[in-house]
Formats: structure tokens, sequence, C-alpha cells
């Protein structure tokens, strides 16, 4: 099913397609539904997604250079290794339901408020990531870094396996629950029985 978008894409509904199913020439996609899609790979570079809702589909290791994310949701994706700290910063407002986000990376990003729920985000990286009030609903963290990281108010507590040091990040008001708030301690290489 190849596109036609001549024009921005609004309001529309793409189910099983990859990227050479789209129009190369179309560059903005508002309010457009992707479900049960393949972007393995694919180069999503400059294009603006505003408003849209990734459904069941893979994006592992697609490139988001320069692209623009505004309220954009990722449903029951797979995103192994995506490098979301190329994207267009202004405006970045994303959010993630049952995704698989091993090995991404979210460097520098301003992500405040962002809600990750039941999320696999093994080793994914949020070095110097603002993080301010974010939501780690029921995630898995093993392996994941957390260095130079704002996570004031930021609440970890149904999230499991981190381990961070809180020397190196800003955890004011950030909420935890035991056991699992004994990963704060990990870097001291302290024994707790």
């Amino acid at each position: 099913m190849k596109t036609n978008c001549a024009e921005p894409a609004v309001n529309a509904f793409f189910e099983k397609i990859s990227l050479e199913d789209l129009d190369p020439a179309c560059l903005l996609y508002e309010e457009c539904r992707f479900s049960h899609s393949s972007f393995v790979n694919a180069k999503l570079s400059g294009m603006v997604f505003r408003n849209c809702l990734f459904e069941t589909c893979d994006l592992s290791l697609a490139s988001f250079r320069e692209t623009s994310l505004q309220e954009v949701r990722f449903l029951r994706c797979k995103l192994l290794g995506v490098q979301f700290s190329e994207c267009r910063k202004l405006m970045l407002r994303i959010g993630f339901n049952q995704c698989m986000l091993r090995l991404s990376v979210f460097n520098n990003l301003d992500l405040r408020n962002t809600v990750f729920e039941e999320c696999d985000l093994q080793e994914a990286d949020f070095t110097e990531a603002d993080l301010a009030g974010t939501r780690f609903t029921k995630c898995n963290l093993s392996r994941t870094t957390f260095f130079r990281t704002n996570l004031e108010r930021a609440d970890f507590r149904s999230a499991f396996g981190y381990s961070l040091a809180p020397e190196s990040n800003h955890l004011k008001k950030a909420k935890f629950t035991m056991p699992e708030v004994l990963g704060l301690l990990d870097s001291y290489g302290i024994e707790i029985e």
C-alpha cells in the first residue's frame, strides 16, 4: 500500500507497512496511527510525527536523527537500540506502554513527566537526561545507566532491577519502595542481610 503524500498525512491509519510503503516526499504525519508495521533499521531522519500512535510496531535500530516526536505514544512496540538522543529536542514529548526498549539511548533529553509503563528498559542509557516527575511503572531497569540524571520526583515505586548512585544523580523527592530501594546502595559494594 503506497501512500500518496503531496500534502502532510493527517488523521491517517497505516497498517502492516514498512518505510518503503510511505511516500518519501511526506515528512509530516499528524494524528496518525501506525499498527503492526515494521520500521527496523528505517531512516526516519527529518520527519515530523505529531500526536501519533505507534501500536505493535518494530522500530528496532531505526534512525531518528533530527526527527520530531511531538506527543507520540508507543504501545507494545519493539524499540531495541534506538538512539532517541538524536531526536529533535524542541517540543519532544513521548510515552511508552508495554514496550521493549533494551539498549535505547536517551542521553541529554528533557523527558520531564514522561510515562514508561510496563517497559523493558534493560541497559538503556539516561545519562544527563532530565527525568523530573517521570514514572517508571512496573519497568525492568536492570543495568540501566543513570549518571548526572535529574530524577527529582521520579517514581520508581513499582520499578525493579535498578542500580543508581545517589551522589551521581539528583534524587530529591524521588519515590522508591522496599526492597528495590536497596539498589541505591549497589555502588558502595556493601553486604546487606
